[in-house]
C-alpha cells in the first residue's frame, strides 16, 4: 500500500477498539501514516460488527479500518507485549483506549515504551481521563454524551433529555485525537522536542462542542433548557414542514440574514421593530417568527422555498437522509462521498478524506483488512521476527 500525504513516512501502531481510537488511526492512515492494526487474535475489535454488514462483512469496519494492515497479538502474554515492544520501537505513534493500568499491567508502561523509543508518541483514549475518581470507570460515549451537558440540551422544550442516534462523542474525540497527534509529532520534529503521553478523554472534547454552559453557570447561575430545534441566541431557527411534507433548516445567526427571510415571507414590518435587532431580541419573539416563517413555508413545496429562499439571499438547507446526500449535486462536485475497491463487497461508495489539502492530498489506498491479514508480514518488516519466531508465537496462541 504506497502511502499518499503529509503523514508520509509516520508509523502509527493502533490497539484501540470501538470509535475514538480507530477513527483517529483512520485519519492519520488517509493522510499517509503507515497504520498497522493490533488485534486480539481471538476477540477483535468490535468495530468489526457494528452497524450493518452485507455478506457478513462489517460495512463500517471497511471504512474505519481502511489503509491500515492488521496484525493479531495477545498484548496480555508476555510474549505478546514484547511483540509490541519491538514493533514500538521503529514507530511514530501508539494509540490505545484500555482502561487505566492495562498497559502497566502488561509490562508495558510509559516507562517500559519510553526507554524503547524516546520519541515515540502515545495516545491513550478514555471515558474520563488517565486519573481522578472516574478514571476506572466502563464508559461509553452513551454515558458521555449524557453527562456532557448534551443531552440535557437536545430534545422537545417538554420532552426528555435525548441521546444522539450515532456516536457523536466518539467521533468529536477520533478527530480530535489527530489533532493531537499532529500537534505531537510537530513539537518533536519541528521543535527538537521528545516524544510524549496524549492523555484524551471522550467527554472533554464533547463539552467543548456543547459550549459555554459551565462559564454562564459559573457567573450567572443560570442553567441552559432544552428548546427543541429553536435556539436560544437567535431567531427565527427551527425545523419547518413543507406543502410536500418535507423539512427544511432555516438559520439566521446573521441579522441581515433574518430581516432578508421576513422580507421575503412578507413580514419586512416586524424587522423595524427594535428587539429584531438582535438575535437575542429575536430569540424573545420566536413564537411570533416561527409563525410566520412556518406559515409561508407550509404553503410552499421543497423545492418552491429553496429556489425563493435562494434568490433572496436567505440561508436554508433541507433535511436529507442518506438516500438525499448521495444525490446531492454539491456532495457529487466535492466528492465528499468517493467509491473504493473491496475484495469481498466490491466498489463501495465511502466518506471522502476529511479535508482537502493541495500540496499533500491524502488518500483511500485499501479498505479494512480481514482479521490477522498481514501479521506474518507486520512482524518481520516492522518487529524484525524470524520465519521461526512468527510460527514459534503462533503454536503458542500468542498471534494469529
Amino acid at each position: 500500500m504506497s502511502a499518499s500525504g503529509p503523514l508520509d513516512g509516520v508509523t502509527v501502531i493502533d490497539c484501540s477498539t470501538i470509535l475514538a481510537g480507530p477513527l483517529t488511526c483512520q485519519i492519520l492512515g488517509d493522510f499517509g501514516a503507515e497504520v498497522l492494526k493490533i488485534e486480539h487474535p481471538r476477540k477483535p475489535d468490535g468495530m468489526r460488527g457494528h452497524g450493518p454488514a452485507v455478506d457478513g462483512s462489517g460495512i463500517w469496519w471497511k471504512e474505519i479500518a481502511r489503509n491500515k494492515r492488521t496484525a493479531a497479538v495477545d498484548l496480555s502474554r508476555p510474549e505478546g507485549a514484547e511483540v509490541l515492544l519491538s514493533l514500538i520501537a521503529n514507530a511514530d505513534v501508539l494509540v490505545e483506549n484500555f482502561r487505566p493500568g492495562t498497559l502497566e499491567r502488561w509490562g508495558l508502561g510509559w516507562d517500559v515504551l519510553r526507554e524503547r523509543n524516546p520519541r515515540l508518541i502515545l495516545l491513550r483514549v478514555t471515558g474520563f481521563g488517565q486519573d481522578g475518581p472516574y478514571a476506572s470507570r466502563p464508559a461509553f460515549g452513551t454515558l458521555v454524551e449524557a453527562m456532557s451537558g448534551f443531552a440535557h440540551l437536545t430534545g422537545q422544550a417538554d420532552g426528555p433529555p435525548t441521546l444522539p442516534a450515532f456516536g457523536l462523542a466518539d467521533s468529536i474525540a477520533g478527530i480530535t485525537g489527530a489533532s493531537a497527534v499532529a500537534m505531537a509529532l510537530y513539537h518533536r520534529d519541528a521543535k527538537d522536542g521528545a516524544g510524549q503521553v496524549i492523555d484524551l478523554s471522550l467527554l472533554e472534547p464533547i463539552m467543548t462542542a456543547v459550549g459555554p454552559g459551565p462559564t454562564v453557570y459559573d457567573l450567572t447561575g443560570a442553567i441552559g433548557k432544552r428548546t427543541g430545534n429553536r435556539s436560544q441566541n437567535n431567531a427565527p431557527r427551527n425545523l419547518y414542514r413543507t406543502a410536500d411534507e418535507h423539512w427544511v433548516a432555516v438559520s439566521t445567526s446573521a441579522d441581515a440574514i433574518a430581516r432578508r427571510v421576513m422580507e421575503l415571507v412578507g413580514h419586512a414590518g416586524v424587522a423595524d421593530e427594535p428587539w429584531f435587532a438582535t438575535g437575542t431580541g429575536r430569540a424573545a419573539h420566536v413564537d411570533l417568527l416561527d409563525d410566520l416563517v412556518g406559515t409561508w413555508i407550509a404553503a410552499r413545496t421543497r423545492d418552491e422555498v429553496m429556489e425563493a429562499f435562494s434568490a433572496a439571499g436567505a440561508a436554508v438547507a433541507p433535511v436529507y437522509s442518506a438516500a438525499d446526500l448521495v444525490a446531492d449535486p454539491q456532495v457529487d462536485a466535492h466528492e465528499m462521498l468517493t467509491r473504493v475497491s473491496d475484495p469481498e463487497l466490491g466498489e463501495l461508495l465511502q466518506h471522502n478524506v476529511l479535508f482537502r489539502m493541495s500540496e499533500t492530498p491524502g488518500s483511500i489506498r485499501s479498505t479494512g483488512r480481514a482479521h490477522g491479514a498481514d501479521t506474518d508480514a507486520i512482524l518481520a518488516e516492522h518487529a524484525g521476527l524470524s520465519t521461526e519466531r512468527i510460527a514459534a508465537l503462533r503454536d503458542a496462541d500468542v498471534i494469529a
